[in-house]
């Protein structure tokens, strides 16, 4: 019996670990793909953009964020399986 609940730990603990990778892979790849559009190709710099790209970058970045936001709530919020 005690050797059942242990390797319920274990597992709940290889679940809860999985959530945080993918929290952090997410929320990564998330500031990548905004900083190389912003940055590097120059959408959210006044001196290199215009209006319009400007909008739809910041509009972009804004909706993106709270789908992320969203995806992470989802995430943490769903109870773990049973092994």
């Amino acid at each position: 019996m005690e050797e059942e609940s242990k390797d319920n730990l274990d597992w709940q603990l290889l679940q809860f670990f999985i959530k945080i990778v993918r929290t952090v892979f997410v929320g990564l790849f998330w500031m990548l793909v905004n900083i190389f559009f912003g940055l590097y190709l120059g959408f959210a710099v006044p001196e290199e953009s215009t209006p319009l790209r400007m909008f739809l970058f910041y509009t972009w970045l804004v909706l993106s964020l709270a789908a992320f936001i969203y995806y992470i709530w989802r995430m943490w919020r769903r109870k773990m399986p049973p092994p």
